[in-house]
């Protein structure tokens, strides 16, 4: 049995992609995964599953596009995984609620980070499936675009140290 974080894209996010908790974590049970537990209505749920995490992203992926009649994307770590990208933050020093890490499905390329655009003192760095980014005026008045992120989606740090812990619990 594993223990997963899924990271819905793109849902509760400006009135766009309306998705309740209750049905996001009524989708996991149908899915047969255990020990359900949403976190935030941003589209973070944390259970157990037998399958393998390829798995379990498509077993989300199928139900999000039954519920929204688009397709929408998941990704998905351990709770080992989750808990790995927590201690990987390069910015620990400075605000955590600032400081994001853009979850991808895998790792981004080298040079990722030179086709940015609109960067006005953030600072930026390349994880192993993440881009982690300190945003210093915050994220929603940024003006930084990096291409590769476009498929990704962001969990601030300290969303990403609850949904550790919360993973970490036996």
């Amino acid at each position: 049995m594993t223990r997963y974080v899924a990271l819905v894209r793109a849902v509760n996010v400006g009135g766009t992609g309306r998705l309740p908790m209750t049905e996001l974590k009524s989708m996991c049970d149908d899915a047969g995964f255990m020990r359900v537990e949403t976190y935030m209505a941003s589209g973070n749920v944390v259970f157990d599953s037998k399958a393998a995490a390829t798995r379990v992203k498509s077993e989300l992926e199928v139900r999000l596009l039954a519920y929204f009649d688009k397709p929408v994307g998941v990704v998905v770590r351990t709770a080992s995984e989750m808990v790995a990208v927590l201690g990987a933050n390069p910015f620990r020093d400075l605000e955590p609620k600032h400081t994001y890490a853009i979850f991808l499905d895998r790792r981004p390329p080298r040079d990722a980070l030179d086709h940015a655009v609109g960067q006005s003192g953030e600072r930026t760095f390349l994880g192993d499936r993440e881009i982690f980014v300190h945003y210093p005026i915050g994220m929603g008045r940024s003006k930084l675009r990096i291409p590769a992120a476009a498929m990704g989606t962001a969990r601030n740090m300290n969303t990403v140290a609850r949904l550790a812990e919360i993973a970490s619990k036996p």
